[in-house]
């Protein structure tokens, strides 16, 4: 991988892939096509429970954003501008492929991340913004084009539309702190990656069943209205219940006196691996 290293993480079945493409860290067609091939491979491999993306902290972003030079030179070839969904189609496919990783996915946005690379951020299951003077959001009408990598489709389905739509139509680009106001990330750290790792470790812990389960209810029943997507949870929960997992470890909670349970749930993640 020329783009794209990686690292595993010590007594932990988690995965680090880190981005190098300085000094800018622009995200190319090469680098996508890699984290393609990186999630297939991670998506046949039962033994990973959690992934942890990060940009490699040489250069001045996790993912800067796309190559607005690959677009240029695109916008100024007309056969390519006429079939211009299929690029576009494709990144979504290869999204969608990161967000249905029955692992648990930790982004460490470590520097500027914006355009493709905050929506490749977005497709991440949880966000961990840096401390510092970085930026992140979707800037693209500032360049005459709009979001294509799925920005106008999954920043509604987390802030809500009406933030959304105020935030694209003026091309923000904010502050690690001003994102966690929003909403765009779930927390701010002096040291994103570590956090990143930390998180990452905590969910390997858990049963790989349930991470998987969780993520799956979760994803497909924004997708649909509120009966369907409680009959969707339905039928991941069964199938947790039936789970070895499930049967070890409440039979172990239920070992424990009652006065002792609170303490054995706080404890779960590192007792039991």
């Amino acid at each position: 991988m020329a783009l794209w290293s990686l690292s595993t993480v010590s007594n932990a079945p988690v995965v680090v892939a880190s981005y190098s493409n300085p000094p800018m860290n622009y995200f190319t067609l090469e680098a996508v096509g890699e984290l393609d091939e990186l999630i297939k491979a991670w998506h046949a491999d039962p033994s990973l429970r959690a992934v942890v993306l990060r940009g490699d902290g040489r250069s001045t972003g996790f993912i800067t954003h796309f190559s607005v030079e690959t677009l240029a030179e695109r916008a100024s070839t007309p056969e390519s501008t006429r079939s211009g969904a299929a690029p576009s189609r494709g990144f979504h496919a290869l999204l969608d492929r990161l967000t249905e990783l029955p692992q648990a996915v930790v982004v460490a946005m470590n520097g500027d991340t914006m355009g493709g690379g905050f929506e490749l951020s977005l497709a991440c299951d949880i966000r961990v913004g840096q401390s510092g003077d970085h930026r992140y959001g979707l800037p693209e009408a500032r360049l005459g084009i709009m979001p294509g990598g799925g920005g106008t489709q999954r920043l509604p389905r987390l802030i809500g539309p009406a933030r959304a739509l105020e935030f694209v139509l003026r091309a923000r680009m904010v502050t690690p702190d001003e994102a966690l106001s929003l909403g765009l990330v779930h927390e701010v750290a002096d040291d994103s990656v570590a956090r990143a790792v930390r998180i990452a470790t905590e969910i390997a812990a858990l049963p790989g069943t349930s991470v998987a389960s969780i993520k799956a209810a979760m994803y497909r029943g924004l997708d649909t209205n509120l009966t369907s997507g409680l009959a969707i949870e339905s039928g991941y929960f069964l199938e947790t219940m039936q789970s070895d997992a499930a049967r070890e470890r409440m039979g172990a909670y239920l070992e424990q006196p009652e006065h002792l349970r609170r303490g054995w749930l706080e404890r779960a993640t590192e007792t039991h691996h």
